[in-house]
């Protein structure tokens, strides 16, 4: 079990809990149901690069206390 902190750059930060083997699409459902809105409108970054839904956390190297910058559509 990893803990990554999802900052939106308006004052939010959002600690979410996960594995590795989850996918960014799976991260970002977990996160929609915090957030309160759709999961297709969270867009996540990692170093100004784009993560896609289909490719695992482990395989962006996301492990514990990693940082992911979030952008709405």
């Amino acid at each position: 079990m990893i803990e990554v902190e999802v900052n939106d750059r308006l004052g939010k930060k959002i600690r979410v809990k996960c594995e590795g083997e989850d996918t960014v699409g799976d991260f970002k459902k977990v996160l929609a149901l915090q957030l309160g809105i759709s999961w297709t409108k969270i867009v996540l970054q990692k170093g100004g690069a784009v993560l896609k839904d289909h490719i695992t956390l482990d395989d962006y190297e996301v492990h514990d206390q990693t940082y992911l910058e979030l952008y709405y559509l």
